[in-house]
């Protein structure tokens, strides 16, 4: 498999050299909300709705005040909204409250928040303190069993232990968006592009 792997990470680091978090945002606690609401839906239309969320609701202190019905009117093209709008409001008192507006490197508190799963800390841990993790989202998970760094019946921890024995500690931030960016636009759930792929010889799936 070490050659195998030395082939995956050549190929990553050609396709994306620099690659990056595809949420838009300018302040910690806007990567917390933005990756919460991206859950079932695409980075794309996250950053839509985002994009008027956080202009019309500037600081926490006026998310944490909105109001709930004003913020689903925002929010609702990315669906499931009723929640994820109590989620936002919810959030932003409770960082307000306990961490006096400032996202803390602390997982276990991440993971307390409405909404805020492992993958959700795993994407904050990473961009906003360099924690070195990996978020598995469907990309990942797809990528890692196509590549045969998984199995299918994998759930996303086992998943993300055994990539994190795979690739190198301090590369694991860079190789996180890479596998989100390569399952993004290269090896997608239907019609991936094969034909010019560099790995199409280890793919365990034949198209």
């Amino acid at each position: 498999m070490t050659g195998s792997m030395s082939k995956i990470e050549d190929y990553l680091d050609e396709l994306f050299p620099n690659p990056k978090c595809e949420l838009n945002y300018s302040k910690d606690y806007e990567l917390v909300l933005a990756t919460m609401l991206s859950a079932q839906t695409t980075d794309k239309r996250v950053n839509m709705v985002t994009d008027v969320l956080f202009n019309k609701y500037p600081s926490l202190e006026a998310l944490s005040k909105a109001s709930i019905n004003d913020v689903i009117d925002i929010i609702k093209p990315i669906g499931t909204f009723n929640k994820k709008a109590s989620n936002i409001i919810i959030i932003s008192k409770k960082i307000l409250e306990d961490y006096n507006g400032i996202v803390p490197n602390n997982r276990d508190y991440l993971e307390s928040l409405p909404g805020v799963g492992r993958k959700t800390a795993n994407v904050v841990l990473s961009n906003l303190f360099n924690v070195p993790c990996i978020a598995v989202d469907t990309h990942v998970s797809r990528v890692s069993t196509r590549l045969g760094l998984a199995k299918d019946k994998d759930d996303p921890y086992t998943i993300e232990m055994k990539l994190n024995k795979k690739f190198k500690k301090e590369d694991l931030c860079r190789r996180h968006h890479q596998m989100v960016l390569f399952g993004r636009y290269y090896c997608t759930a239907r019609k991936p592009l094969c034909s010019d792929c560099k790995l199409k010889e280890i793919c365990k799936v034949k198209i």
